[in-house]
Formats: structure tokens, C-alpha cells, sequence
């Protein structure tokens, strides 16, 4: 089976989770004898990354890009045609792009197959509000009712895709994976030294944009200051245009920005860290939550990550998206004095219903069932 996977980035620096949940998809996909392809922007993508796609043997059509503020690609309409006729199915990630809606016309021309994973992107949220009102209106609110299957990554999106007017036996849930072996490295000593990190410390893992709540995360770990004068915090991710806001709070020496991590340093970050905290204000599933499980690392988060699950399971906390939420959060953590017991919990969690091989299957069964 040949699956054209469709996302507007898939820069590890600047594509978030979805950016990751598109590659790690594909490369699933190969492992199991399946054809993947991706057609993306060509934003943020270094010659070393072009060419671990090529090895992993992921077949990548870049587009050119116009308008980085609102990811509109330059259309060369013979090559996109080629990929979209080649693919038996086509699965489109995000919602907000121009690259969604052509690919969703090519599909209806050529009557090509094609599911839709929104990933949490569906509800009008923050900046641009009327724009994408405009963006539903003629093609996007159609993209999503006229798909052969929605796919929302918990059980939480279901309600979110059915507003778009999708009926409920045209969802599936199939949640993120992980990549056990992504995270082994534990070289902790030499993550706190490259980053003058000297006393515990908790985590936040992602981009600094309003959605993702690290301003909350910031006035909750100031609230605790007095209670809590040894720990740290430190903002591991790229800009997402708060970091001046963030500094213009606080110049504690105690609080790191330490920008965009991957690979090694981010294995050894979750390990280093008391517990990871991810404070968004929405949020479909989390990727990082499995990231830290996956090292064995405890999570705090809001009861707007769509993963309640942790708590039942031992693994951390889930509060609600508020200062005062995540300062009783905190606090709670670091008095329990189980933070290694918890980490063990949600990996073995994560290890037993997260990982990519299993969610493979599920794609590959849906796909199956579309094309007979």
C-alpha cells in the first residue's frame, strides 16, 4: 500500500508535534512494508534531515514557500499531481494550511482516498481568528465532512471533529506513539553542566506560544519561589513569540530558556528532571507526554491535554489550566516524595499501549477498510 502522508511542516525545530507525529507515522508505516511519501514545505529542513528521510527511505516532495506567516506554497502542479495519483490513500495532518485544502481538491479530481487527523487544530483558537473563519467557510469545514475517515488522536477530539458536523462512526481513535529507543541516553550530569543547571529542576518541553501555557507555568513557579528556593525551571523550545514576555517577567538566574533540543539532549533533559510540566491551555494528546514516559519521567498537566489517563494510571497529575492549579500541582509533587515510582508507572504504560508498532496497525487496518 502506497500512503501520501500531507502536513504544512515537518521542521523538528518549528512543526511541534505534528511535525514529529508525520514522520515517526511514516517511518512505521515502511517498517511494516508499506510505501510512505510526504508532501510538505521545504521550511526549516537541513541537508543532514533531507537525507536521514532518504535512508529511513520516506520518498519527500518539498514545496517551496511563498509566505512563511501563513505557509502558502509555490504549487508545482505536475509534481503534486504525480504523488496524489500515485498514493492509494492520501493522510492529511493539521487543519489551518493552504497546503490541506489543495491537496483535498487533488483529491477530489483524481477521487483519491484520504483521511484527515486534525491532531487538536479543529477549534478557533488565539491569533487570526476571523481568517480562519474565511479559511472554513468555502473549503475547510468540506475538507473535513467529505473525508472517508477522521482520525482524532483521544477520545477528547471526537467531540471537536463531530461539531464540524462529521458523524461519530466516521471517527476512529487512534492515539500518538513513541519511539522506546529514542530516549535511553540518561547523560544527566553532562545536560545539567552544558546548561548551568545546579539544583532540581522542572521541565517544560515545547514552543513558547500562548496555547502552550508557559506563561502559566512562569507566575506559578514565581508563586512558589518562597516555599520551593532550590528548584528550578527551565523552557526547553523554540520561540513561538513569548520569550520577551517571559524574560520581561522575570530575570531569575534560576529560570533557563534554553531554545530548541533534540535527539540526545532531549532524552537526557526528561531524565535530568524532577517531572515535566505542560501547562497548555488546549491540547489534543500531547506528544511530550509520551517523550517523557518513554525516559521514565513523571508529567504534571492540565486537564486540557486530553491524557487524564496518567493519574489513573500513577504516572502524574492532571490540574486545571491555572495558576493556582499548577502552583497546587507543584507542590503537591515535590511534597509526595514518589516522583521515581510515578516515572515507573507511566513508562510502563506508555511501553504497553504507545508504542508506534501498535498504532501502525491501526492506521493500516483503517486504510484497508477504506479501499475495499
Amino acid at each position: 500500500m502506497h500512503i501520501l502522508h500531507v502536513n504544512m511542516s515537518i521542521d523538528p525545530v518549528s512543526g511541534g508535534g505534528t511535525a514529529e507525529r508525520t514522520v515517526q507515522l511514516a517511518r512505521a508505516l515502511i517498517k511494516k512494508g508499506h510505501i510512505s511519501s510526504l508532501l510538505t514545505l521545504d521550511l526549516g529542513l537541513n541537508e543532514q534531515f533531507k537525507e536521514k528521510l532518504k535512508s529511513n527511505g520516506i520518498d519527500t516532495l518539498l514545496l517551496p514557500c511563498v509566505s512563511k506567516r501563513f505557509y502558502i506554497p509555490w504549487l508545482p502542479l505536475k509534481k503534486i499531481t504525480s504523488i496524489i495519483k500515485n498514493a492509494d490513500v492520501v493522510h492529511i495532518m493539521g487543519h489551518w494550511t493552504i497546503i490541506n485544502v489543495v491537496t483535498f481538491l487533488f483529491c477530489l479530481l483524481y477521487k483519491k482516498s484520504y483521511v484527515v487527523c486534525p491532531a487538536g487544530a479543529l477549534p478557533i483558537f488565539g491569533r487570526s481568528k476571523l481568517l480562519k473563519h474565511l479559511y472554513n467557510f468555502p473549503l475547510g469545514k468540506k475538507m473535513v465532512l467529505r473525508a472517508n475517515a477522521c482520525i482524532a488522536i483521544t477520545a477528547n477530539e471526537v467531540a471537536q471533529i463531530e461539531n464540524y458536523g462529521v458523524t461519530r462512526n466516521n471517527i476512529k481513535v487512534i492515539p500518538n506513539g513513541i519511539n522506546i529507543s529514542d530516549f535511553s541516553s540518561r547523560k544527566t550530569e553532562e545536560f545539567r553542566k552544558k546548561y548551568e543547571i545546579r539544583g532540581p529542576f522542572i521541565l517544560f518541553m515545547g514552543r513558547l506560544n500562548e496555547i502552550k501555557g508557559p506563561d502559566i507555568l512562569l507566575d506559578a513557579y514565581l508563586g512558589l519561589k518562597d516555599k520551593h528556593p532550590d528548584l528550578e525551571l527551565v523552557f526547553a523550545g523554540p520561540d513561538g513569540g513569548m520569550l520577551d514576555l517571559l524574560r520581561a517577567k522575570s530575570s531569575d538566574p534560576k529560570v533557563h530558556y534554553i531554545g530548541y533540543i533534540g535527539g540526545d539532549d532531549k532524552s537526557d533533559a526528561y531524565h535530568a528532571a524532577d517531572f515535566l510540566v505542560i501547562p497548555s491551555r488546549q491540547e489534543a494528546m500531547s506528544i511530550v507526554v509520551l517523550e517523557a514516559g518513554a525516559a521514565g519521567s513523571p508529567v504534571l498537566i492540565t486537564d486540557q491535554c486530553g491524557f487524564n489517563e496518567i493519574e489513573v494510571v500513577g504516572g502524574g497529575k492532571v490540574v486545571s489550566a491555572s495558576v493556582s492549579g499548577i502552583m497546587n500541582g507543584i507542590d503537591s509533587m515535590l511534597n509526595e516524595g514518589s516522583l521515581e515510582k510515578m516515572g515507573g508507572a507511566l513508562k510502563q504504560h506508555v511501553e504497553k499501549s504507545y508504542q508506534w508498532d501498535e498504532a501502525a496497525n491501526c492506521y493500516v487496518s483503517l486504510y484497508n477498510q477504506i479501499l475495499e
